[in-house]
């Protein structure tokens, strides 16, 4: 699989899609179900986009989101909430 950049906006947008929706980041094979792709082509894109230098990071040593900002998706003293319903921690 080619990773173009419209493939890395895409990638971004259904993780930013997801943590709004559910406040927990999306998992590479969930995020490849999406994008319609292989699971091994999921993590190479997970792993792309993180090193193009977005403001997040994955968990050291995994391929699992640890943070996408604004959001954390481990829990931090830092709650966000949108439109009054909690759920959601802040980087």
């Amino acid at each position: 699989m080619e990773i173009t950049g419209r493939t890395l906006d895409r990638a971004y947008h259904a993780v930013m899609v997801r943590m709004v929706a559910s406040g927990r980041a999306p998992h590479y094979i969930e995020l490849a179900s999406e994008l319609g792709v292989s699971p091994d082509e999921g993590k190479e894109l997970l792993h792309q986009l993180f090193g193009a230098g977005i403001p997040g990071w994955l968990h050291p040593g995994t391929d699992l989101i640890a943070s996408f900002a604004p959001f954390s998706n481990l829990p931090t003293h830092y709650d966000i909430s949108i439109d009054d319903k909690h759920g959601w921690y802040g980087q």
